[in-house]
């Protein structure tokens, strides 16, 4: 491998269909069927689907309208986040039982850097699968993981052998793991970015691995580094338990469409008071204040505005709220809105120095 790389022992682990499966855990009727969580049949955007939805091509982010056309007998559920919350504060404390480095990227997955663990295991695969067991075991859910020695690769691998599978790729796996594999589900390649690479000949990793650095940068920028480094197993980003978080947002999507900006201003008058309770319970305030508007065709605007003074409450943010739907012609029907505060007070942070290691999995 080129240069030499440091290795972790990291896992990634994924809750499979998270929200629906919460669903069907709390509803015994729904074990079993096709349902998505978000929207309804004639409006709204799919939050979650379960498998036995997704076998119809029902996917997250889908309008619902579409959803409930590939599978007539689609069940629709309210999300409950806050339920959604409850459970996935169950299973980070099953994390916290191994390492106290863990880092969240969502509800519903993590990364666990196990290189030492409060358990002493020296298998990373076999902790996984404790992990997992317990997940299943004490809340109810099945998880899949990724094992490998770096976050790239772990977060690839937890995908392979999903629902309730894990993969372990050990250090003299990697390059071969990724050469094999569709420069698709490369973790942070989207559709442009690969549409692209095949324009250029690019379909596998390796055929990414023999093009130079040169010509990657040449074509990509910035970004034809890290593609150069991690199709070599090279990705040196820690696992960090304090990630700064760099936004505070609050969002809804409406059943019934919005048309007037009285309405839109009732609407996001409630969501500011939701962003202030939730500001305020974290301690948390920003200098930048945005809205974000999205319409029935699923355009998007979003107006932005900076001030000098940390905000947090409802009072100090809302006029700039006002003004900036002011600036907005509203001329189509509202499906969404929300307001976020970023330039926050929790920006500055430590960040542990790299451990140079050599390990066994």
């Amino acid at each position: 491998m080129e240069n030499q790389v440091e290795e972790r022992k990291i896992i990634h682990i994924d809750m499979d269909a998270f929200y629906a499966s919460v669903e069907q855990m709390d509803d015994p009727d729904l074990k079993g069927k096709p349902i998505a969580v978000g929207g309804s049949k004639m409006r709204g955007v799919v939050a979650a689907a379960s498998y036995e939805a997704r076998k119809f091509g029902v996917k997250s982010a889908m309008p619902s309208s579409t959803a409930a056309r590939l599978c007539p007998d689609l069940i629709f559920v309210r999300p409950r986040f806050d339920r959604y919350q409850e459970i996935s504060l169950q299973i980070r404390a099953i994390f916290y039982d191994y390492t106290d480095l863990v880092e969240p990227l969502s509800l519903d997955e993590a990364f666990l850097d196990v290189t030492t663990n409060k358990k002493g295991i020296p298998s990373a695969t076999l902790l996984a699968k404790e992990i997992r067991e317990r997940i299943l075991k004490e809340v109810g859910l099945t998880a899949s993981a990724g094992i490998s020695i770096n976050k790239f690769t772990a977060k690839i691998a937890s995908d392979v052998n999903k629902p309730n599978g894990q993969l372990t790729v050990p250090p003299g796996e990697v390059e071969n793991f990724l050469e094999k594999l569709p420069i698709d589900l490369f973790f942070g390649i989207g559709k442009v970015t690969a549409a692209k690479m095949k324009e250029l000949g690019v379909r596998t990793g390796k055929d990414l691995k023999k093009k130079s650095m040169t010509f990657l940068t040449q074509h990509f920028g910035k970004q034809g580094l890290h593609f150069y480094h991690i199709v070599r197993g090279i990705h040196r980003s820690q696992v960090k338990p304090d990630r700064i978080r760099k936004s505070f947002a609050v969002e809804h999507t409406y059943f019934s469409e919005i048309h007037s900006k009285r309405q839109m201003l009732e609407s996001l008058e409630q969501i500011a008071l939701d962003l202030e309770k939730r500001m305020e319970k974290r301690s948390i305030a920003g200098k930048c204040v945005s809205i974000k508007i999205k319409y029935d065709d699923f355009t998007t605007q979003t107006r932005a505005k900076t001030v000098l003074e940390f905000m947090s409450s409802k009072d100090q943010f809302f006029p700039l709220v006002e003004g900036l739907l002011d600036q907005l012609e509203i001329n189509k029907p509202v499906r969404l809105l929300g307001i976020s505060l970023s330039k926050l007070n929790t920006e500055e942070g430590n960040v542990e120095p790299d451990k140079q290691l050599t390990l066994q999995f």
